[in-house]
C-alpha cells in the first residue's frame, strides 16, 4: 500500500489534498499541520518520517505571507528553506521521494511571454528568495524530488484573491484592481491532483523524470481580469444583484511592502508532457462560488 506523509494539512492545498486523499482507496496518508509538525524542528521532522515511512512526502507548508515577510526574515526562512530541507533530508534517508511545492515569485517578473522550469531566477522579495533556497535546500538533500512551482493560488478554504473579492462586493460599490500584473490563477485542488497523480507514478515505478516544474491555470489574465470574471460569475450564480463595478489601477498606484512580478505567465507543458497534467481551469473553479463563502 502506498503510504504518504503531508505536512502544512491546514492551508488550501494541504486541505484538498486531504479532501481527495479520504476518496482514494490503497493509499496511506498522515496529514500534519503546524500544531502537529514543527518541519523547522529537524528531529522532529526526522522521527515522524522514520516512523511512518511514507513512500512519498508531500511539503505543503510554507510561509506565504508575502508582505509580512519583508519583516519576518528569519521566519521566512526558517519556514521556506530549513523546514523543506529537513523533510528533504528525512526522505532521502529513508528512500522516499519528495514533493514540494514552489512559487512564481522566484522569478523576476520581467521576462516577455511565459516563464519555463529553467529561466534563470531572481526573486524581489523575501518570500521569493525564501522559496527559491527552498527549492535549492530540498534540491541538494534528496535526489528523489519534484519542485512544482505555481501561481495565484484560490480554493474554498483560507484566505485568497477569491475570497477576498467576493466579502469586499459586500461592502463595496467600486473596487481597483491592479492591470498590469499578469499571471494564471491556480485552483488548489488541482495542484492536489496533479500531486497525487504524480504520486501515484512514482510509487508504481513509472520512469520518473525529478525535479522542477510548472503548474497553473489558464488562460493568463491580470488581476483585474480575474477579479471581473469572479463578479460576472457571482451575479450569474444570483450571489451578486449586478456585478461589482471595478476600475483597472496600476501597480504604481497600490503600492506593498513586496514587489510582485509583473509576469506571472508559467509554461506547463513539461508537467503535461512528462505526467499528462494539463494546466488548471480556473474558470471551470469559480462555477460553484457559494463553496467560497462558507
Amino acid at each position: 500500500m502506498t503510504k504518504i506523509l503531508i505536512t502544512g494539512s491546514k492551508g488550501q492545498v494541504g486541505r484538498c489534498l486531504v479532501e481527495q486523499l479520504n476518496n482514494t482507496i490503497d493509499i496511506e496518508f498522515i496529514a500534519l499541520d503546524r500544531n502537529e509538525l514543527d518541519i523547522t524542528d529537524s528531529t522532529s521532522v526526522e522521527k515522524i518520517v522514520t516512523s511512518f515511512r511514507p513512500n512519498v512526502i508531500i511539503n505543503a507548508a510554507a510561509h506565504t505571507a508575502v508582505d509580512r515577510a519583508e519583516e519576518e526574515v528569519d521566519l521566512s526562512y526558517a519556514i521556506n528553506r530549513d523546514g523543506p530541507r529537513n523533510i528533504a533530508e528525512a526522505a532521502e534517508k529513508i528512500g522516499a521521494a519528495i514533493l514540494h511545492i514552489s512559487t512564481d515569485y522566484v522569478f523576476a517578473g520581467d521576462k516577455d511571454g511565459e516563464y519555463v522550469e529553467n529561466d534563470e531566477t531572481g526573486p524581489q522579495g523575501i518570500y521569493g528568495k525564501s522559496k527559491l533556497a527552498g527549492e535549492i535546500a530540498v534540491a541538494q538533500a534528496c535526489h528523489r524530488h519534484i519542485i512544482i512551482r505555481t501561481a495565484w493560488v484560490f480554493s474554498e478554504h483560507g484566505g485568497n484573491f477569491v475570497k477576498s473579492m467576493l466579502r469586499l462586493a459586500e461592502s463595496r460599490d467600486t473596487l481597483g484592481i491592479v492591470a498590469d500584473q499578469f499571471g494564471g490563477p491556480t485552483y488548489a485542488g488541482d495542484i492536489a491532483a496533479a500531486l497525487i497523480k504524480i504520486s501515484a507514478a512514482i510509487t508504481k515505478g513509472a520512469s520518473v523524470e525529478f525535479g522542477i516544474y510548472h503548474y497553473s491555470g489558464m488562460p493568463h489574465v491580470s488581476w483585474y481580469d480575474f477579479a471581473k470574471t469572479i463578479f460576472v460569475e457571482a451575479t450569474e450564480q444570483d450571489m451578486l444583484k449586478k456585478p461589482t463595478a471595478i476600475n483597472p489601477i496600476a501597480t504604481a498606484d497600490y503600492p506593498t511592502p513586496a514587489k510582485r512580478p509583473a509576469n506571472s505567465k508559467l509554461n506547463n507543458r513539461k508537467i503535461y508532457s512528462q505526467f499528462g497534467i494539463a494546466p488548471s481551469c480556473w474558470p471551470l473553479a469559480l462555477k460553484n462560488l457559494k463553496n467560497y463563502t462558507s
